[in-house]
């Protein structure tokens, strides 16, 4: 009997075929004034460079905002936003926040229900698991049987 091959095909996710980066534009704001901008302004002489090169995907403007923090303002491709106030941080700090907005969805920030960190698009393979799966024959003779597990814990020797 001759083996045949499954006749299925992988459907093209982000991230597993071609990567789309959902962050399209950044602006930074700056001072020049001001002394909370002061690691804004070293940041946009030495490190913005490196960054713009290093992700040449990305419109990068720098534009001056006088008498106000500085920001930083990400906008992504489902038309979203998101701003970072700089203020008062050294030039790896603002680094840190420009690879932050880099990397992020553009989606709002939601609390993980349940505990559930992890989704997924697929079932899982190994089912839902339920106190009736781990119930066996052994168990019955043990003390309280099956009935003292589900009506409040295991009443057994232990």
């Amino acid at each position: 009997m001759p083996v045949s091959a499954l006749k299925i095909t992988s459907i093209g996710r982000n991230g597993v075929g071609a990567f789309i980066l959902q962050c399209k534009r950044m602006d930074f704001h700056y001072c020049d004034w001001a002394g909370s901008s002061k690691g804004m302004n070293s940041f946009l002489t030495h490190t913005l460079p490196k960054f713009a090169r290093a992700n040449p995907q990305i419109a990068i403007s720098v534009s001056p905002r006088p008498h106000t923090h500085p920001i930083i303002r990400a906008t992504y491709i489902n038309n979203r936003e998101k701003v970072i106030c700089v203020r008062n941080l050294e030039k790896e700090q603002i680094l840190q926040k420009a690879e932050l907005l880099r990397d992020a969805s553009g989606e709002r920030n939601r609390k993980v229900k349940g505990g559930k960190v992890v989704t997924s698009l697929n079932e899982g393979v190994r089912g839902v698991w339920s106190v009736v799966h781990g119930f066996n024959q052994e168990m019955e003779g043990v003390k309280g049987g099956f009935d003292g597990i589900t009506k409040g814990g295991w009443k057994g020797k232990g």
